[in-house]
């Protein structure tokens, strides 16, 4: 049997509220956006796709490796925007900053370690960031996406720690994905 799975850092308290919130404050413009549940908001490291449970075991025992090799992350979002552009709107994001380029590690790290299980290599730069919705495709921007992504240009939230990688199951279904955790491990060590 296979599983979709994800890696990810799921957000500490003080940033989900924040994400909070912006979201809020984005729901009220009344955009046509299919609004994420906050609760399944956080920053996805690797997308794994299918994985087969008999490789469950060597798999954890990879992450966990990577895992005790590395420190935690420091990380605060910062600004709004949208993919892939204000004329064509599909992804409402806020960004991240912080230790960007030691996440791109890390994540490279892990898809090369857990390559033998069939994991895909990520060929794109990493682009940290936290989906808040996703437009729907009949929807045609105007004045109120400008405004609200000129009103957070300038967005920041507190710098907070990052330091448990989750391993979460995705399941679709109508309603929206539903995340359920499978194990987690602390980042460690120095790198």
């Amino acid at each position: 049997m296979e599983i979709r799975s994800f890696l990810a850092f799921e957000l500490p308290g003080e940033i989900k509220d924040t994400v909070a919130r912006v979201s809020d404050v984005a729901k009220r413009t009344r955009m046509d956006v299919r609004w994420i549940d906050v609760d399944n908001i956080h920053l996805t490291v690797l997308f794994m796709g299918n994985i087969r449970e008999d490789d469950f075991s060597d798999i954890r025992t990879s992450i966990e490796n990577i895992c005790s090799g590395y420190r935690p992350f420091y990380i605060e979002l910062q600004g709004m925007g949208v993919f892939p552009d204000t004329r064509r709107p599909r992804v409402l994001w806020l960004g991240i900053n912080g230790d960007i380029g030691r996440i791109a590690s890390f994540r490279d790290m892990l898809q090369q370690k857990l390559q033998p299980f069939g994991i895909k290599q990520e060929k794109r730069k990493f682009n940290p960031h936290l989906t808040l919705g996703r437009f729907k495709k009949s929807f045609k921007p105007d004045s109120s996406l400008i405004e609200l992504l000129d009103k957070h240009r300038d967005f920041k939230s507190p710098v907070k720690m990052f330091d448990e990688l989750v391993f979460f199951r995705s399941d679709l279904n109508p309603a929206g994905a539903r995340y359920t955790r499978l194990d987690s491990w602390h980042l460690t060590g120095s790198k």
